[in-house]
């Protein structure tokens, strides 16, 4: 009996035949890609977990942006345990060119800002191609309000660049499955009035029309107070929330100051007094990880849910 054996550099070709170059849309650039990063780098915990679920850790040589502002639970900390945090915050362009980096993933105001020193022009002569999370693109381009398909569309983008598209697809499959599921045992009626309390004292930082929020919030049967806000997460005014007279505050747990501080706060003011929520001590605390584009947004939809519901 003949036996054929493939040499090394045979296997190198055959997978390498075997990804055919792809082309995804990111915000306002189409990016090609003729081979799947292997040096890739997320930033965030939202977008460090899209990663995770679709197995890429052994695409990576590590993340950004965590540590400095979040927690990561137990669910995270073992994902990337394998892996560094080059920084705790926002990465420079010097570390992700010292990581030898191919990849990054990020998003406007999630790892990169307008005008700043990291982004897809100034990564692109050190051979870093760039993903940007589609939430964030409100921020540089036009875009619809956000929906539930913004995140749907970076984890089938990102199946695509890591050649994984088959997982990718069956777990957006899954995911509308469970979003079925819960919507269909909505009341109809009228929609809850939400209002997302994120952080802020003197002046209250939130979700506007293109933050992922906003399309948690429908999903769960209810609508964003600050529908109006034109813009993704941002500064408005006590009084603007006041007027709208939210009946649920949604609180995004995170950094220093906790959800319990938070809603402590509202109560305790007598300017928050006449608000339904404050009236009805109505308040639903979600994760950051919960309240970003990612994973996660399921269970946050059946948690609003159940809050609007009075579960």
């Amino acid at each position: 009996m003949k036996t054929t054996l493939l040499t090394t550099a045979a296997l190198a070709l055959t997978a390498g035949a075997a990804f055919a170059e792809t082309t995804v849309q990111s915000c306002n650039r189409t990016v090609t890609f003729d081979e799947v990063p292997s040096r890739a780098i997320s930033n965030d915990v939202n977008l460090t977990e899209m990663m995770l679920v679709l197995g890429l850790t052994d695409h990576m040589v590590g993340y950004t942006g965590i540590s400095g502002w979040k927690t990561l639970d137990e669910d995270m900390r073992a994902g990337v345990e394998a892996l560094p945090e080059l920084s705790a915050k926002y990465p420079s362009k010097e570390v992700l060119v010292g990581a030898d980096a191919d990849f990054f993933f990020a998003g406007w105001n999630y790892g990169m800002k307008v005008g700043g020193d990291v982004t897809p022009e100034t990564l692109a002569p050190f051979g870093i191609e760039v993903y940007e999370l589609t939430e964030s693109c409100a921020h540089i381009m036009e875009k619809g309000k956000a929906s539930m398909d913004d995140m749907y569309a970076d984890l089938m983008n990102l199946g695509a660049i890591f050649d994984v598209e088959d997982k990718a697809a069956a777990l957006v499959e899954g995911y509308k499955a469970e979003l079925a599921a819960i919507t269909a045992g909505l009341e109809p009626g009228a929609p809850v009035r939400a209002f997302v309390y994120d952080s802020g004292e003197d002046k209250p930082f939130t979700a506007g029309l293109y933050a992922m929020p906003t399309a948690l919030i429908e999903a769960a049967g209810g609508t964003n107070v600050m529908n109006g806000f034109e813009k993704s997460w941002g500064i408005v005014t006590w009084e603007e929330v006041v007027e709208q007279n939210p009946e649920v505050i949604v609180i995004v747990n995170y950094g220093t100051v906790t959800a319990a501080q938070k809603r402590a706060f509202m109560m305790s003011n007598p300017a928050f007094a006449e608000i339904d929520a404050v009236k009805n001590d109505r308040f639903v605390t979600l994760e950051y990880v919960e309240a970003t584009p990612g994973p996660r947004n399921i269970a946050a939809v059946k948690t609003l849910a159940d809050a609007f519901r009075g579960n």
